[in-house]
């Protein structure tokens, strides 16, 4: 999936699970090439379709996650629990994608936004984030460095990831992120729980976090 990053701050908690209505729980094969492609600011789709590429593979990856890995995932995976309200007793990667389809499950595409823009909260303590978008206000530099610092410290929940470059106002700047193979949506097997779990609130919490505009492309 190649992706365009960068929610939205949620006004109410969700205290409890709603009805199994309008889920996205899905019977759909996973992607033999899960791609994505991350674009830092917002542009046609014909343009960024242009950064989609690499050969279909129909094999598995494996990851060997460090500490670092597990720390982050758990932490992740602790914040999508808290945010539903269920708990599950897996753990690492398993764990969080055990708590995506209990949320795909219980909440409808709307609230399934919602709780996980919560959970992103949660992870992400709004103090930090708002000294984040002070010093670094959207700018060349800024979307460059968000894009850089994603494919260094957030390959253990997307899958090994490189920075590419755009034209942007008539300049090249390098504020695209191809995620050769999407951990999350290979892991989860849906589209989805891809779009209503990852592009959709992270694209929401990007933006309004950091103040960054950000497209986030799966391919097809």
């Amino acid at each position: 999936m190649d992706a365009s990053f960068l929610a939205h701050s949620m006004r109410s908690s969700l205290s409890t699970v709603a009805r199994r209505r309008n889920s996205t729980i899905c019977k759909l094969p996973a992607c033999s090439n899960p791609a994505v492609v991350a674009v830092l600011t917002t542009r046609p789709k014909e343009s960024i379709a242009e950064d989609l590429s690499g050969k279909s593979t129909s094999s598995s990856s494996v990851y060997n996650d460090n500490w670092f890995d597990l720390v982050a995932i758990n932490h992740l995976s602790q914040s999508v629990q808290a945010a539903t309200g269920i708990r599950n007793s897996k753990s690492g990667y398993e764990s969080l994608v055990e708590a995506a389809k209990v949320a795909s499950q219980n909440f409808n595409p709307i609230q399934q936004k919602e709780v996980i823009i919560q959970a992103l909260e949660r992870a992400f303590p709004r103090p930090i984030l708002s000294l984040i978008k002070i010093l670094l206000p959207q700018s060349k530099f800024a979307r460059e460095y968000f894009a850089a610092f994603t494919t260094v410290f957030f390959a253990w929940l997307v899958g090994p990831c490189e920075v590419r470059e755009l034209e942007l106002n008539g300049r090249r700047e390098k504020n695209v992120v191809h995620i050769k193979k999407c951990r999350f949506l290979e892991e989860t097997g849906c589209v989805g729980l891809c779009v209503n779990l990852c592009k959709m609130p992270s694209q929401t919490f990007i933006k309004d976090s950091f103040g960054i505009p950000v497209n986030m492309v799966p391919s097809k």
